[in-house]
């Protein structure tokens, strides 16, 4: 993954959807395009920051594509951008994020403002803000008899409040570090100093 300028793969069969896109993201990013999903897998590599990631396309689906990113372990974060409304199959699928098309250039931009920022977290919070996503994307999209009936939302539910224990347990961790609370205390008494 890049340092500086992030680099985003826009993966749309749509050419003036992909453009726009693109001329939106122009300014902050790096940003490729893949027209399906045999060009985005040719395309992705470590130097790929985010991928925006469309689920219907010609030849390989978009959710083929996402596993084939998984399963090859690389570190992008992705977002499904997609007119394919949600259903409780997303459980399962490794994306980091949802954006239900029309999307506004405010919510793209701001989704990989997003997606950038957990870039920075440990792979505990990265997947807590995963599931978190899932759960919020349901819960706005479904009725509550119908999250209440479904077993797939269930385990999300709980697998969610172990993911929140155990960051939970870990922030406590780094807490107790002496190490750490130096650090706080040193940052504390630069702060001092300067004004």
């Amino acid at each position: 993954m890049t340092t500086d300028t992030p680099s985003v793969l826009i993966v749309e069969d749509e050419p003036d959807l992909a453009n726009l896109y693109a001329a939106w993201l122009e300014e902050e990013c790096t940003v490729e395009r893949a027209a399906d999903g045999a060009d985005a897998l040719a395309a992705i590599d470590d130097s790929i920051d985010v991928v925006l990631l469309d689920r219907r396309m010609p030849g390989l689906s978009g959710s083929t594509v996402l596993e084939t990113i998984r399963d090859r372990g690389l570190e992008c974060r992705v977002a499904m951008v997609t007119a394919v409304e949600p259903d409780f199959e997303i459980i399962e699928m490794g994306f980091d994020d949802y954006l239900v098309k029309p999307v506004s250039q405010d919510e793209l931009v701001g989704v990989i403002d997003q997606l950038l920022l957990r870039t920075t977290y440990d792979e505990q919070l990265r997947e807590f803000f995963a599931l978190a996503s899932k759960k919020a994307l349901l819960d706005d999209q479904k009725d509550e008899p119908e999250r209440r009936s479904s077993q797939e939302y269930a385990e999300l539910r709980d697998r969610l409040a172990v993911r929140r224990v155990e960051v939970d347990d870990t922030m406590q961790e780094l807490l107790a570090r002496d190490g750490y609370r130096q650090l706080c205390r040193d940052i504390a008494s630069d702060s001092v100093v300067r004004e």
